[in-house]
């Protein structure tokens, strides 16, 4: 099985309390995908009609790839009765819940009665892992059913655990997956809850599913409860039949002891039609049992997934270079048009325009046709108009013929644009030598910039810059340009030096060397904090593949040091002195660089204590 990094866009959630979440699109995926999901209850059985409050101290479920699959995206949701425990363990990894959602249940003998679910990001943690038993632990409710004995009262003292992992197969068809998520609730009070999901796009309906994870299902609570989709009633039996959708079963896997935990699937290609953007979802719970009592069973949503063939192309641009050129008003502008989050290619003749604030400079058109996951690279020479002065912003924006009308359908129609801000004066770029400093360790020195350029006009009125569209846009200057560390080998700065008619730009590289080390002719090592270690300074993670050799005055090999391991005065070589303090004298080195720059040196070490 393979597990390369994650391909789709990258996104951060801060922990968030949210209170009776409405199901919405949280990620969206296109390509050869599709996703299972697997997990398990921490209940012992169901718990309608059973006495037990407890909650399980762990529970396993087992991740089962083919080799062929490749893991895009993998996320965990935990839940349970209360308001959230927000950290629980994952094979002995700790986790934290980056989104907590609560609904709350009014009982009308117990009380109001809070429900929670927990998400976190776990990607890197299931690529790390892979195809194994995953045993979740530490989701601890025991002192909120303690606390508040109406959630056992009422069979509603329940907590279980899911992964939803998103994966790419070259053999699949090209599909869109949709991740909706959020909380809602049907039960008694709440007998019948609709939900659309929006941002879908159908243009095949041949093999599309939909998924659910829900929690607090119950087998024998089958009153009134229904699953509707476009108004079409979903069943698949014997596992989910038509008239019992939640109760506590896993449709990847068969099995029907989930207990009060819901993570199924059903093919829906009959009940969507080609060009639908919405798909509405029915449930409803709430009947008269045999006895003439009213009876409804609590049904927690978490989450909805969708898989539809959807082969569209995505276009988006990159500015990767803007500036204006010096003398006059034309703008260099250096640009890709990207067909990346796609699922078919994007045909040649799409319009590009280019707009200075709202005003169109010009339209330009791909040559050919972009394959997914392609780019195509530009490289114009702009006119800008005279009446722009100072500062413009220059936006870049895909599949339009300069209206804002686009020609091509997209499966995002928004992520179209990429800007940039220039200020209106002419400069050039002149190029200086490289200015070289010494390393003092992990290939970084200390740079007088303002020393380099002093024989420049103006110099004493410069500005700093490690990169041109900071320098452009007047950000981040380097503060302390006469004491200034690199932060890469090489790393290019960018001068802005004030002239008659605008600006000047310069830029030079720095870069670091391997100065000659300096070798002590003695050292004390006696435990008195000064001078205790053979300390040759400029070499420890300067020269980081050198070797040193001591010697006695017999010639013996006494210690043989690297870049972790420094000479304290003690042996690491032979048999009689092993980690021992060696006795005053001197003794004899060669020092190897291992540096094609320069010679093994050797000589001599004075050691006293």
């Amino acid at each position: 099985m393979k597990f390369p990094w994650l391909k789709t866009i990258s996104f951060f959630l801060l922990t968030n309390l949210i209170y009776c979440q409405e199901i919405s699109l949280f990620q969206q995926f296109n390509g050869h995908y599709d996703y299972l999901a697997i997990g398990n209850t921490l209940n012992e059985a169901e718990n309608n009609g059973n006495s037990f409050c407890e909650i399980l101290p762990q529970s396993s479920a087992n991740l089962n790839l083919d080799d062929n699959s490749n893991i895009v995206a993998a996320y965990l949701y935990w839940a349970g009765s209360g308001s959230g425990d927000l950290d629980i363990t994952l094979n002995d990894t700790d986790f934290t819940a980056t989104e907590t959602y609560t609904v709350d249940y009014e009982d009308a003998i117990n009380g109001t009665l809070t429900y929670f679910s927990c998400f976190a990001d776990i990607t890197e943690f299931i690529l790390e892992n892979g195809n194994i038993d995953y045993t979740l632990s530490n989701l601890d409710l025991s002192e909120v059913l303690e606390s508040n004995p109406g959630y056992c009262a009422n069979r509603t003292n329940f907590a279980g655990w899911s992964i939803y992992v998103v994966f790419e197969d070259e053999t699949l068809p090209l599909n869109q997956i949709n991740l909706f998520q959020g909380l809602e609730i049907i039960n008694r009070n709440v007998q019948e809850k609709t939900i659309y999901l929006e941002d879908v796009n159908i243009l095949d309906n041949e093999g599309a599913k939909i998924g659910f994870l829900a929690w607090e299902g119950d087998t024998a609570l089958n009153y009134g409860e229904s699953l509707f989709l476009n108004g079409n009633l979903l069943s698949n039996p014997p596992l989910n039949p038509s008239n019992n959708a939640f109760n506590g079963t896993n449709s990847f896997n068969n099995s029907s002891e989930l207990y009060n935990c819901d993570i199924d699937f059903y093919n829906i290609q009959n009940y969507i039609n080609i060009g639908d953007t919405t798909v509405e979802i029915t449930l409803t719970t709430g009947d008269y049992n045999e006895n003439g009592n009213f009876a409804a069973d609590l049904i927690i949503l978490n989450n909805i997934i969708t898989v539809l063939n959807s082969q569209l192309p995505d276009a988006t641009t990159d500015i990767t270079e803007a500036q204006v050129l010096c003398g006059n008003q034309q703008i260099a502008l250096n640009f890709y048009i990207n067909n990346f989050n796609a699922t078919d290619y994007l045909p040649a003749n799409t319009p590009v325009s280019i707009y200075a604030d709202n005003t169109l400079l010009d339209t330009v058109y791909t040559n050919d046709d972009i394959e997914i996951g392609e780019s195509e690279y530009f490289e114009l020479l702009i006119d800008l108009p005279s009446n722009f002065e100072n500062y413009v912003t220059i936006t870049l924006m895909a599949d339009d013929i300069g209206d804002g009308t686009g020609i091509v359908t997209e499966l995002n129609e928004t992520n179209n644009f990429d800007l940039v801000g220039l200020e209106i004066s002419p400069f050039e770029i002149l190029e200086l030598d490289p200015m070289k400093g010494c390393d003092l360790g992990f290939n970084k020195a200390f740079f007088n910039l303002v020393a380099h350029i002093q024989d420049l006009p103006n110099y004493s009125e410069s500005e700093f810059f490690t990169s041109l569209d900071d320098l452009v846009l007047g950000d981040f200057e380097i503060i302390d340009p006469e004491n200034y560390q690199n932060s890469l080998d090489p790393e290019p700065i960018f001068v802005k030096i004030p002239s008659d008619s605008c600006f000047n730009i310069y830029t030079f590289d720095l870069t670091t060397e391997n100065c000659p080390p300096y070798i002590p002719e003695v050292f004390t090592p006696n435990g008195d904090g000064f001078n205790d270690w053979f300390n040759i300074q400029g070499l420890y993670d300067i020269f980081e593949n050198h070797n040193l050799l001591i010697y006695n005055r017999y010639g013996t090999l006494i210690f043989e040091g690297n870049n972790q391991t420094k000479w304290f005065g003690e042996a690491n070589k032979g048999l009689n002195n092993l980690h021992k303090p060696l006795p005053t004298g001197t003794y004899f080195y060669i020092l190897n660089l291992n540096d094609p720059d320069y010679d093994i040196l050797t000589g001599w070490v004075y050691l006293t204590r």
